[in-house]
């Protein structure tokens, strides 16, 4: 199993774009992992677009396909990662073992979206149907594929699998290759009592495409993976444990929120350079036993393991998003703490995909969104889902009755509610009748749509 060598790499974001271009051009990041649903193809940002030009690798790393979730992975959504594979030129992709929406044909039921990534039961089950969509996405894909560990806060009952021996007969059946965190190795230690050294032991090594590292933070004897605080020793102990059974072609540091300064991620990075350079001059250079690439092939999963996985995944994300009685053999204390963390996390990316929300409200957004999260499961589309959440607080259920602001979250509603322009009646929603701005003259819309076009 030949694998692309990387080096040391580090989460490309936004946010910190030109400290991540800066420390490329110092030499301290040999690559970079972006995330694959916020790049788009035809429009790649131009730090990206300037670290490719200087040779630097670029690997989308997805979070929505869902391939161990209950239904088959959708044509669209590979199509879209392919995408960006080649638009990136990337050696290889990544993604995650986790489920990510329930409920449809499969249960009968309405569609649930998680917003977040789940822990797929280690059962037989779970393993046929997660080997089957391996396949669907490993055909669909112009480059091999990596799976990613995740990390979880909520056990399932009646596993019938370690994590390294799930993650061991996956590869065996697919040749899929692996995408080790040791931050959620470490995470599940401190949250469901696994130990990550039994678990590297388990792991088939030479399928290790490259380590992702990362910080968090513990409250109250819960362990948030939060990729928003430093990496601490801990996690760097299992990192440096990892190396002393093998070499990955590659470790990468993430950060997704509350950015320090270039030259903290500097320090991280050097950190963690320490670690690898001391676990690969210990460790005895033996050649690992390697499996062939690609086996014969994969047994399509019965119809009735898929329902039987949609039946139990549906149950527990309806618990956490819709505040359904919570599925037996769970802990209903973590289950709550799940749940809460999902709606924050919700209300967080509304916040970022529609900013004018918290402007307008205030204080008042994040307790509002919570009522509303309370009642309003998420079903995909955060756009969608933030139009939803200012019809709730017009239609008097988010806790807001000043006039000012509901003039203004009217105007906004109004604004991006359709595609066509503004109509000349206001809104009605549930028989009241809010205020709206003036008609806007032809000559604003013309302007308004030409600046819409500009915009990535």
């Amino acid at each position: 199993m030949e694998h692309s060598y990387l080096g040391t790499g580090i989460g490309w974001r936004p946010e910190i774009a030109a400290a991540v271009e800066a420390l490329a051009e110092a030499g301290r990041v040999d690559w970079v992992e972006a995330v694959a649903e916020n790049v788009c193809p035809g429009a790649l940002p131009d730090s990206l677009l300037r670290l490719r030009e200087r040779g630097v690798t670029v690997v989308p790393h997805g979070v929505s396909l869902g391939l161990g979730g209950a239904e088959r992975p959708g044509a669209d959504r590979l199509a879209a990662l392919a995408q960006r594979a080649e638009a990136l030129g990337a050696p290889l992709v990544t993604e995650h073992i986790a489920f990510v929406r329930g409920g449809g044909e499969l249960t009968g039921s309405a569609r649930l979206e998680a917003g977040h990534l789940l822990p797929v039961p280690r059962t037989r089950d779970a393993l046929d149907v997660l080997c089957e969509n391996v396949r669907i996405a490993q055909d669909a894909l112009p480059v091999p594929l990596a799976l990613e560990n995740i990390a979880a806060l909520v056990a399932w009952p009646d596993e019938e699998m370690s994590e390294g021996a799930f993650l061991a007969e996956l590869v065996e059946r697919t040749g899929v290759r692996l995408l080790i965190d040791v931050a959620n190795l470490h995470t599940n230690h401190v949250n469901r009592g696994e130990d990550p050294l039994a678990a590297l032991d388990a792991l088939p090594v030479h399928a290790i495409a490259y380590v992702h590292v990362a910080g968090g933070v513990e409250k109250d004897g819960v362990w948030h993976d939060s990729h928003a605080h430093p990496v601490p020793e801990a996690v760097l102990e299992v990192l440096a444990a990892l190396y002393e059974r093998a070499c990955p072609p590659g470790v990468l540091l993430e950060r997704d929120d509350d950015f320090p300064a270039g030259g903290e991620l500097a320090g991280e990075l050097a950190a963690i350079r320490r670690v690898v350079d001391a676990g690969a001059g210990e460790r005895p250079d033996v050649p690992p036993d390697v499996p062939p690439d690609v086996p014969a092939g994969v047994a399509a999963a019965p119809g009735a393991a898929r329902q039987r996985l949609a039946l139990r995944q549906t149950a527990l994300l309806s618990a956490l998003v819709a505040r359904t009685p919570v599925p037996e053999g769970f802990d209903r204390t973590r289950i709550g703490v799940q749940s809460r963390a999902l709606a924050a996390k919700r209300a967080g990316v509304v916040a970022k995909v529609a900013p004018e929300l918290p402007e307008i409200l205030g204080a008042a957004y994040r307790p509002a969104f919570l009522r509303y999260a309370a009642v309003r499961p998420f079903a995909g589309g955060y756009r969608r889902d933030a139009l939803d959440f200012a019809a709730y607080v017009l239609d008097g259920r988010g806790g807001t009755h000043d006039p000012a602001v509901t003039r203004q979250l009217t105007a906004w509603w109004r604004e991006r509610s359709g595609p066509a322009p503004l109509p000349a009646r206001r809104p009605r929603l549930r028989g009241r009748v809010f205020p709206g701005p003036r008609q806007p003259s032809h000559v604003f819309i013309r302007m308004r749509d030409r600046l819409r076009s500009k915009l990535p």
